[in-house]
């Protein structure tokens, strides 16, 4: 990924935010020996703000769209109350089964539920409400995959999505990844039923809050 702030700058950030539990530690030195494509993994500043936020909302029943090797799920779930469910949808059994070997050591594994398969097959399966969203998968698909999570959210949920600087390409985009991104949050912007905060953590992190 490329640095949008200066990576001095990105590392202090980094050198000053709470550690993450050991075994995430562990998580993220096994995907980058083992797994291709490893920057897909959220990392501490995208994985400690969504434990933040799951602590300070309680969400009893979330969704994460593109779960990967399992840090940013389990991250969500550390913060989640003990009934809490957690619902991630996945497409690749080989990072499903990779965070499974994780899940199963961590005290927070029980509150997760994976799916297998295309996330706007599943979300037509999902019943409202939802509680907090984390999407974080086929950029080509992040409209379509807000606008479905935003009908089973309830008033006061939260839907926070990544990557939605995709580099800074939203600046002058030039492909139909770029225009879905821009006009995904240009849409969430201007929405009247949701307010967000844009944040430039790592490739950006928009967190949307549903007023009605």
């Amino acid at each position: 990924m490329e640095y949008l702030v200066n990576e001095a700058v990105e590392d202090y950030a980094f050198l000053n935010t709470s550690e993450e539990p050991p075994l995430l530690t562990e998580l993220i030195s096994a995907t980058n020996e083992t797994m291709g494509w490893p920057q897909k993994l959220s990392g501490r500043l995208v994985g400690r703000t969504l434990k933040m936020l799951s602590a300070i909302h309680q969400p009893k029943r979330a969704l994460e769209i593109g779960m990967f090797t399992g840090y940013s799920a389990l991250s969500i779930a550390e913060g989640m109350p003990a009934d809490g469910k957690l619902i991630c949808c996945e497409t690749n059994p080989r990072a499903i089964e990779f965070a499974k070997t994780f899940f199963e050591r961590s005290e927070h594994g029980d509150k997760i539920d994976v799916i297998f398969g295309k996330a706007l097959d599943t979300l037509e399966t999902l019943d409202g409400p939802l509680d907090f969203t984390f999407i974080d998968a086929d950029k080509r698909s992040y409209l379509n995959y807000y606008l479905k999570v935003k009908e089973l959210t309830r008033p006061g949920g939260l839907i926070i999505l990544d990557n939605v600087l995709w580099s800074g390409k939203v600046l002058q985009p030039e492909s139909e990844i770029d225009d879905t991104l821009v006009e995904t949050n240009r849409l969430i912007a201007d929405d009247p039923d949701m307010e967000n905060v844009f944040l430039t953590v790592r490739d950006g992190l928009n967190i949307v809050r549903k007023i009605r």
